[in-house]
């Protein structure tokens, strides 16, 4: 694994929220820890009300991660354009993040309960 990314179980449990709905609840959810950047909360896909996720034309690539898809949120009050991404097939040294969906702070609310 790149040497300034560490993922970890984030312990307890985490619970997701946008537009006045929690988007989902987990006790299996991840934290990776990339340099100086803020700590990013991975959400098992399964433990997501995947009926609010759109998925986006938008993608992005990560050298050390690979390549992220896109969600938008939809929810019966807002829609959040590109507020969650996944990297579908990651880099290897970073596997443990497949199948999980992080969520953008200025998009959703991510919290320990």
């Amino acid at each position: 694994m790149s040497d300034h990314i560490v993922i970890e179980e984030a312990g307890g449990t985490w619970v997701v929220r946008a537009g006045g709905a929690v988007i989902g609840e987990s006790s299996n959810a991840l934290v990776l820890r990339e340099g100086d950047l803020s700590d990013v909360i991975y959400f098992p896909k399964d433990d997501i009300a995947t009926a609010f996720l759109d998925p986006t034309d938008h993608e992005s690539h990560c050298p050390h991660k690979g390549d992220a898809s896109y969600y938008d949120i939809q929810t019966k009050s807002v829609s959040l354009k590109n507020a969650a991404w996944s990297y579908e097939s990651p880099s290897q040294d970073v596997a443990r993040i497949a199948g999980h969906i992080a969520f953008y702070p200025d998009k959703a609310t991510v919290e320990q309960v």
